[in-house]
């Protein structure tokens, strides 16, 4: 199993340190969340609590994930950097690609792609994108990111994006992972026909068996566990038997917050590298 730094909530200005500290230590990779604005009243309930509330408060900061990984990238050697999760249909998918892509070259490859098609009709409203047909046109631009990204003149015919042939310079260095998150029907064979997938903050027996549901639409598409990656953040998962049991049910990258465990919520960057480095000495290597 790898770990994966979740970097939400942070105060960005904290970001570097906690990513070579990472990078330092061994950790696989670092997360990043994606918010563009935060509204004051919502039009749609926040999925992934019981009330529809947002785990977090106004005013939280929210950095652009993809300057921020370039920024990151340059001050670390191995560390690898993912979304969770990046709002593909909320965006251009030309826009994307070349964001995307040139972090990936700058990086020299250290980049997931980590997807979901969003919950909030009024961010979607704001970017100029429709919210309904989201999942849709999010399949389409998955298409046309891998064209882009082929480095090749290509073209493309579909249902929402048509274009005469284009090449789109410099391309990334290597094949860019496509994970997916979300823990719909729809969501879980998406993930399915991808590189990976990405849990919510689930326990330990909701994770196993959404991981069964992708794997039963995998085996439907004919595809093997082969390069297939799932990312969890269990809610209930507390130590080495814990992550040994996930890992042993087909988690292969685990995403927590580390200095939770040994100062809480904190907002000190001196308690959050404390945090990294022992999560990393008490777990991380004893994993291995």
């Amino acid at each position: 199993m790898k770990f994966v730094l979740s970097a939400a909530f942070n105060d960005p200005g904290h970001l570097p340190a906690i990513a070579r500290a990472a990078d330092e230590s061994g950790w696989e990779a670092l997360s990043l969340s994606d918010h563009v604005v935060h509204p004051e009243k919502l039009d749609t309930p926040y999925p992934y609590t019981e009330d529809g509330s947002r785990r977090w408060p106004a005013f939280t900061p929210w950095p652009d994930p993809w300057v921020t990984i370039g920024h990151l990238a340059a001050v670390t050697r191995r560390l690898r950097f993912s979304t969770n999760v990046f709002v593909l249909p909320m965006r251009n998918p030309f826009l994307v690609a070349k964001a995307v892509s040139t972090a990936a070259l700058l990086s020299q490859g250290r980049v997931t792609l980590v997807i979901g098609v969003g919950w909030s009709n009024l961010e979607f409203e704001l970017l100029g994108q429709n919210f309904r047909d989201r999942g849709r046109r999010c399949d389409e631009m998955i298409e046309v990111l891998r064209k882009l990204w082929s480095g090749e003149m290509v073209e493309h015919a579909g249902e929402f994006y048509r274009f005469d042939a284009l090449e789109m310079t410099p391309p990334p260095p290597e094949r860019i992972p496509i994970w997916v998150g979300g823990f719909s029907e729809p969501a879980l064979r998406r993930a399915a026909r991808n590189d990976g997938w990405l849990s919510d903050l689930q326990t330990g027996a909701e994770i196993v068996e959404c991981i069964q549901r992708v794997r039963a639409h995998r085996v439907r598409l004919g595809r093997d566990e082969t390069g297939f990656d799932v990312m969890a953040s269990p809610s209930d998962a507390a130590g080495l038997d814990d992550f040994r049991r996930l890992e042993e049910n087909g988690v292969t990258h685990l995403l927590t917050i580390p200095w939770m465990a040994y100062h809480g919520p904190t907002q000190d960057l001196e308690q959050k590298l404390d945090g990294v480095r022992r999560f990393a000495d008490d777990v991380i290597a004893r994993m291995r």
